[in-house]
């Protein structure tokens, strides 16, 4: 079973994709590990393209895959390879409340991620909207000839 999660930041992607992989016993895969060079010290270095289309392509390689993330222009493959394709469309107050509540676990040290300065968690707040009012637009047209495969 292939599976594709796309959704605004905060929307549930990951959770979503640990949950089905745990049932169906499937790996998931997170495309900012693919967008993002997260073996550098620095925050929001992105991946080479090659590489991260190398990445890319060695995951979709495989019969069964659970990926997750915002990303829609570069992975055309992914929805047209996908056996089912989640698109989690959710409110401004509750993906705001979660990347907020996000940033403070790892901030204290009770969840692992990226390390967010107040600024980079207000960048994303600001971006997260955009990607929710413009983005998701073009993501339902793009997914819209994909309409057997849709499900949220």
């Amino acid at each position: 079973m292939k599976i594709h999660i796309i959704g605004c930041s905060g929307s549930g992607k990951t959770y979503l994709a640990k949950a089905l992989s745990k049932k169906y016993n499937i790996p998931h895969y997170d495309l900012d590990n693919i967008q993002w060079d997260n073996d550098t010290e620095g925050y929001g270095i992105k991946m080479p393209i090659e590489k991260r289309t190398e990445l890319l392509n060695n995951i979709l390689k495989n019969d069964n895959w659970i990926i997750e993330g915002v990303y829609y222009a570069w992975v055309g493959k992914c929805f047209e390879d996908a056996d089912k394709i989640y698109v989690l469309d959710i409110p401004k107050r509750v993906y705001t409340y979660r990347i907020i509540k996000r940033a403070i676990k790892r901030k204290l040290g009770l969840e692992k991620g990226k390390k967010e300065t107040l600024k980079s968690v207000y960048n994303l707040l600001k971006w997260t909207d955009t990607f929710q009012n413009k983005n998701m637009v073009e993501i339902k047209k793009i997914l819209s000839a994909y309409p057997q495969k849709l499900f949220g």
